[in-house]
């Protein structure tokens, strides 16, 4: 995401775009604690790989998991609603967010600070090397903890 140009008074920037349906997906988690759990695809996420990532958090956080997610047609899919039904609901606890309320999931605050913050200005060549500084952006937040709280306080939770 370009946040600002630079050009001499009367030339204006312009910033070559290859148009491709290529795009990376990214599922995440935060913890009250300010842990954050990333995992990158480089195609759409599928159903099997949400309950992949709900298994693998279940693994690695004790507890009860509160998961806040959006209308996202892979998250009211069957595989979802089985995987839910086969006794994951002993864990997790499910909050739908309406479409219209990015604000309300911490994890979308995730996703603007590292676009706008860390990762602005940045221009990739390819996937693959977009994809190596998403994972050197995602390590260097891990460590604020502070801040990922912050995105959870943020969007109106208590930590």
């Amino acid at each position: 995401m370009v946040v600002r140009t630079y050009a001499p008074c009367g030339c204006t920037p312009i910033l070559k775009e290859y148009l491709s349906y290529d795009h990376l997906s990214v599922i995440g988690a935060v913890t009250p604690q300010g842990r954050l759990f990333l995992k990158t695809y480089d195609h759409s996420i599928t159903s099997r790989e949400v309950v992949a990532f709900l298994t693998q958090l279940q693994r690695l956080i004790p507890g009860l998991l509160l998961v806040i997610w959006d209308g996202s047609p892979t998250h009211r899919s069957q595989v979802i609603k089985d995987y839910l039904a086969s006794g994951a609901t002993k864990r997790i606890h499910l909050e739908r967010l309406p479409g219209y309320a990015p604000e309300l999931n911490p994890a979308e605050w995730v996703w603007s600070y590292l676009k706008v913050a860390d990762l602005a200005n940045t221009a990739c060549d390819n996937l693959p090397e977009l994809g190596a500084l998403l994972q050197k952006a995602k390590k260097r937040l891990q460590r604020k903890h502070d801040l990922i709280q912050a995105f959870i306080q943020d969007a109106g939770y208590e930590v």
